[in-house]
């Protein structure tokens, strides 16, 4: 499949005045996983919306297992009728590598 991870639990942003850089402030961000799903014709696309305090496990082509506990879905799931494939994206406070 096609993933996308992050395992950060912050963002911070530069603080910047007149004079000079100050400094940065710090918020809390839930880490991600996100893929392309393809509707194979026996997937239920609403169970994906369904979906809180999941575990996501994707196993990575260079040997990585990334790891989502206490997941839930963001954004709606919406099917391209094309190659039936969309986009799921689970947050939650646990993304870890390993």
């Amino acid at each position: 499949g096609d993933f996308t991870w992050s395992p950060s639990t912050v963002t911070r942003e530069t603080l910047t005045g007149m004079d000079y850089v100050h400094g940065y402030k710090e918020k809390p961000q839930a880490g991600f996983i996100s893929c392309k799903v393809r509707d194979s014709g026996g997937t239920t696309v609403a169970d994906f919306n369904d979906q809180t305090n999941v575990t996501i496990v994707a196993e990575i082509a260079n040997g990585k297992t990334i790891i989502g506990e206490g997941m839930w879905t963001v954004n709606t799931q919406e099917v391209n009728s094309e190659d039936a494939t969309f986009e799921v994206r689970w947050e939650g406070t646990s993304v870890t590598e390993n």
